[in-house]
């Protein structure tokens, strides 16, 4: 195993990284213009699909917006047998309370990872903006919602989120400029990759494998150059396989998954990063990651805290959804106190916490050194 230093470094440099962006990126570069303080700013919701990042990140932005004193109430409940938010926000039209963000009942727009859907959601939203004039700001989680509402010419702001990285998805032209006046996207420059270097801190492997969809929105929403980038700056080899994993049939996203993972075997992984796919559903997961487990080799998460609940060795704790959350509140906060979405710096740094699941450290013959537990915030016992 590799010295543990650089873990230890990264720590103590990311909490001050953290507070910085948190305090200085939603303050407009420009000064705002005076604003209504009795305005009521009405909202919805746009998704690609369920996702139990985009839960995760709303549960955290609701928070955000209680602790600005938006709203009274933002301890949404998390649903724990799905991914679907739509349950969260018909909790928040019912119960956040407040005079400044009203959370409309029928503003709530998920294309069900359906691209035929997806079109139509994207007519129904304009439509709605233009004839009835009712939304006053828009919530679009995740890279299909944030390329949509980017796509259209309307005056509404805009805060994106969950989007692995807005500039590769074509959402904003860079992180200096959004491009566009009504919108905003929150970015974490080089997140992917700081996990990767984190992983191998850890476990020095020499051969790390992924398993991603071959397409440029599959590229893109794992973050590849980002691996990459990793890959050749720590001298180690990729090992990749690929498949169609964005079906609308998510047993069989598994089954191509769990392929994949064998394939890694037996191409000589010795450590698997776990790249966002449809085909990590909690009750596949076992399954998905028994090659793995048979063959002890480690993985690490890019999604988070889900994937290490249901087996997945290590990623980022909890709390860095609920921190990117509450970075999206502090843009909406500045945007109805008179912000222009464009003017606002859209850069966040999350902190650096790791969940670990003490199961799968059993199953691959892993006893975790007392620096890597240190550097853990939150621990799971078994595989649900």
């Amino acid at each position: 195993m590799t010295s543990l230093f650089p873990v230890l470094r990264i720590l103590a440099l990311a909490l001050p990284l953290c507070l910085y962006a948190l305090c200085a990126a939603a303050r407009p570069a420009a000064t705002p213009a005076a604003t209504d303080n009795e305005r009521v700013w009405r909202v919805i919701y746009v998704e690609g699909g369920p996702f139990s990042d985009y839960q995760r990140i709303f549960h955290g932005l609701a928070l955000g917006l209680q602790q600005r004193g938006l709203i009274e109430n933002g301890h949404v409940p998390i649903p724990s047998d799905s991914e679907d938010a739509q349950s969260m926000w018909n909790w928040m039209a019912a119960h956040a309370g407040g005079k400044r963000l009203v959370f409309l009942p029928d503003g709530f727009y998920s294309a069900g990872w359906d691209a035929g859907r997806r079109k139509t959601i994207q007519r129904e939203i304009l439509q709605r903006i233009t004839t009835r004039g009712d939304v006053d700001l828009i919530l679009a989680f995740g890279t299909w919602a944030g390329q949509d509402c980017a796509a259209l010419d309307i005056q509404v702001p805009v805060v994106v989120s969950s989007v692995t990285n807005a500039v590769a998805a074509g959402i904003i032209p860079s992180i200096s400029d959004s491009g566009r006046d009504n919108l905003v996207a929150p970015i974490e420059p080089d997140r992917f990759k700081r996990q990767v270097l984190l992983f191998h801190d850890i476990f020095g492997f020499k051969k790390l494998g992924i398993a991603y969809e071959d397409t440029p929105s599959g590229r893109s929403s794992i973050a590849l150059n980002e691996i990459e980038d990793a890959a050749q700056e720590l001298g180690i080899t990729l090992l990749r396989c690929t498949d169609t994993f964005d079906v609308q049939e998510a047993s069989l996203a598994s089954d191509r998954l769990e392929a994949c993972h064998r394939n890694l075997v037996e191409q000589g992984a010795d450590a698997v990063y776990l790249t966002y796919n449809v085909g990590l559903q909690a009750s596949a997961m076992r399954r998905v990651l028994q090659p793995l487990a048979d063959a002890h080799i480690p993985t690490f998460s890019q999604l988070g805290v889900p994937d290490v609940i249901h087996g997945a060795l290590l990623s980022v704790a909890q709390s860095n959804a609920d921190e990117e959350g509450k970075f999206s509140a502090e843009l909406v906060d500045a945007i109805i106190h008179g912000a222009l979405p464009r003017d606002l710096s859209p850069i966040f740094e999350s902190p650096v916490s790791m969940a670990l699941n003490l199961f799968m450290a059993t199953l691959i013959g892993w006893n975790p050194p007392l620096e890597v537990l240190a550097a853990v915030d939150e621990f799971y016992q078994d595989m649900k």
